[in-house]
């Protein structure tokens, strides 16, 4: 089996003894890279350590991000697939949630790229700007009565699915990176503004859905400039056939 490249990301944990259980999760399951949405020094390493034991490697190399939105696209931007962990759903959230099973399969299209699962506050969850950040939601199915999981079980939980799950499906390219996804969704979103389709709908809706279609179809550099070269032929044929008022 092909190891699948994951990133776990962390946005604002509050204690550092979770951090180090999921280090722990992660190494158990051959998972290294650790991207914390949160400044170092707020942690304690000892009590990291405490709970990581042979894990805290995970703890030192992990790399730290402004704990905002802006930190948390820096955190995932060399990512092709960025996952946001929620058991909250409705209209602000995303419109639909994949178990850990379906994402999984998702993920492993993708074997020379790069997944992120981004993993909310203990407490509080991700934000909804949080979760703006990411192309798709997971939800791990639960007791409806009692659905709330630690911050390392949900890890794990995650993290043992992605293992596991037995990918078949391999593809001759590497999909792009979620820096490069932004880049597309912008152009078409400026092509179509300019053939006045924003007037009745709101772009930051529009750019969105488009990043969340676009991440699930993992498109190849060449997909994406044949993309954007078909926007910006739209956009200029319809501004073109359109009379000066």
């Amino acid at each position: 089996m092909k190891k699948l490249q994951c990133t776990i990301v962390l946005c604002r944990p509050e204690d550092s003894r979770n951090i180090g259980s999921v280090c722990r999760a992660m190494k158990t399951m051959g998972f290294m890279n650790l991207h914390i949405v949160g400044n170092r020094d707020d942690y304690n390493p000892e009590q990291v350590r405490t709970l990581a034991v042979h894990a805290f490697d995970v703890w030192e190399h992990a790399q730290f991000f402004e704990p905002s939105p802006e930190g948390l696209l820096n955190a995932t931007r060399d990512c092709t697939l960025v996952a946001g962990t929620t058991r909250r759903m409705g209209q602000k959230r995303k419109s639909w949630g994949m178990t850990p099973g379906q994402f999984a399969e998702l993920a492993h299209r993708n074997p020379g790229g790069r997944a992120a699962v981004v993993f909310g506050n203990e407490r509080t969850g991700l934000t909804d700007e949080e979760l703006d950040c990411c192309a798709v939601a997971v939800n791990i199915p639960a007791n409806p009565d009692f659905p709330s999981l630690n911050l390392s079980h949900a890890v794990q939980i995650l993290t043992y699915t992605l293992y596991t799950h037995d990918h078949t499906k391999q593809r001759g390219y590497t999909p792009i990176t979620r820096e490069r996804l932004a880049r597309l969704v912008q152009t078409i979103g400026e092509s179509t503004d300019r053939i006045g389709l924003f007037k009745l709908a709101g772009r930051d809706a529009h750019d969105r859905f488009m990043e969340s279609v676009f991440s699930r179809a993992s498109l190849s550099e060449s997909e994406a400039k044949r993309l954007e070269k078909l926007f910006h032929r739209i956009s200029f044929i319809r501004n073109r056939d359109v009379p000066d008022k």
